[in-house]
């Protein structure tokens, strides 16, 4: 027999049981796309997480307060103590102290009640320096952002991000409208660029004003800062900056590391963490996924076996007739192959349909790939030869005259 001969007579096989045949592809078709989606939906959420935090800005180095002890030894959380000022990011300003930080934003935040233009809402108070955009890879949509003059003069100018301007002023542009935050009359001079929500919160809801000017009118003129943001000078120095920020800290607060009173983390620490957890319940639910591919080769499995019983004599025949183990073997691998195929085919585009449809349904994004439809089809395939070769095997095995004598 010639290979068209053997693929027509597979196919005449599979179409005069038709049932059963769709039985057997729809378990590979299950598992191929439960394999796809959950794969996909794990890579989504790794580069969603990767987005996220490199939304916060490029190459960042965050320096957090320590923590604090209240009276009666009551211990609070990182981040709960007083001990960043604005003397803390002088030092590290200074590029002879720290040569691989490009730039530093210390920021001081409040949640206010901020009425403007008959409307009211509750946000993030940000006060900062012109260095903020950058450290921060933002930028303004409209207007602005505050300049080195506005800072020193404690100007009282505001940028506001998107949330807080829809919900102030709705489709009007902000820019040179009037805030009044604690009785506080603030111009907006810009609006800030869409950023969406991280693992911080929406970066769309905040205003964000002069650190002199946050001082002044809502810490008393205090120099405390809540964190201080910096920027390495690129992507290979951020080890190097992190290493001579923590080192000018230590310095600068007389402190040992292992009692400091302050943390350093950086971006790559974040991405690697979030990344890698990631990576484990995409491995997790790609496994759990996997044991419905391996159902369906056993399924492939079965019904060649059954196959093979239904057509002992049919075998016998054709090897009195002079076919030869070979063809034999051959005409039953080509059998399962196909329906591996068959059900892979239909997985992969049941997989790309569901990568289509499940972000508007469940708002997570499922990454899909060429890479992955070709793997898919490919583990489709293997898994048809590997479940009819018992089968085929058995059957090029079977002597003609016990074949034919079968009931």
């Amino acid at each position: 027999m010639t290979w068209s001969e053997t693929l027509l007579t597979a196919y005449d096989a599979i179409r005069t049981r038709r049932m059963r045949s769709a039985l057997t592809v729809l378990g590979i078709l299950i598992g191929i796309a439960a394999v796809m989606l959950t794969v996909g939906l794990g890579q989504g959420a790794q580069a969603q997480v990767a987005s996220q935090i490199n939304a916060l800005g490029s190459n960042l180095l965050i320096v957090t307060p320590g923590s604090s002890t209240q009276v009666g030894g009551l211990r609070g959380g990182r981040g709960s103590a007083t001990t960043l000022t604005t003397a803390d990011a002088a030092v590290l300003s200074d590029r002879q102290v720290v040569p691989d930080v490009a730039a530093v934003a210390p920021v001081s935040t409040s949640s206010q009640s901020v009425v403007a233009n008959g409307q009211n809402w509750t946000t993030s108070i940000v006060g900062t320096t012109p260095q903020w955009p950058v450290v921060r890879a933002r930028s303004t949509d409209s207007g602005r952002f505050f300049t080195q003059a506005e800072l020193s003069a404690a100007a009282p100018v505001a940028v506001v991000g998107s949330t807080t301007a829809q919900q102030l002023f709705g489709m009007r542009s902000p820019v040179g409208e009037t805030l009044s935050v604690g009785g506080v009359q603030l111009t907006v001079i810009g609006e800030l660029n869409t950023a969406g929500s991280t693992v911080g919160g929406d970066q769309d809801d905040q205003v964000v004003i002069p650190a002199t000017t946050f001082a002044d009118d809502f810490s008393s003129g205090g120099t405390s800062v809540s964190s201080i943001y910096l920027e390495a000078a690129g992507q290979q120095d951020l080890s190097a900056a992190y290493q001579e920020t923590t080192n000018a800290m230590l310095t600068s607060h007389g402190d040992t590391a292992a009692n400091a009173d302050f943390q350093v983390s950086s971006q790559a620490s974040l991405v690697q963490t979030a990344t890698s957890t990631a990576r484990t319940l995409t491995v997790l639910l790609a496994g759990i996924a996997a044991i419905s591919l391996l159902v369906g080769g056993i399924g492939v499995m079965n019904i060649m076996l059954v196959s093979v019983t239904e057509r002992i004599r049919e075998i016998g025949l054709r090897k009195a007739l002079g076919a030869t183990p070979r063809v034999i073997l051959r005409q039953f691998l080509t059998e399962a192959s196909l329906l591996g195929l068959v059900g892979g085919v239909l997985g992969v585009g049941l997989g790309v349909v569901g990568a289509l449809s499940l972000p508007q349904v469940l708002g997570q994004p499922v990454a899909l790939s060429a890479t992955a439809a070709l793997g898919a089809l490919l583990v489709s395939l293997v898994i048809g030869i590997a479940a009819g070769v018992y089968p085929a095997n058995r059957a090029a095995r079977l002597a003609p005259i016990d074949a034919l004598r079968s009931e």
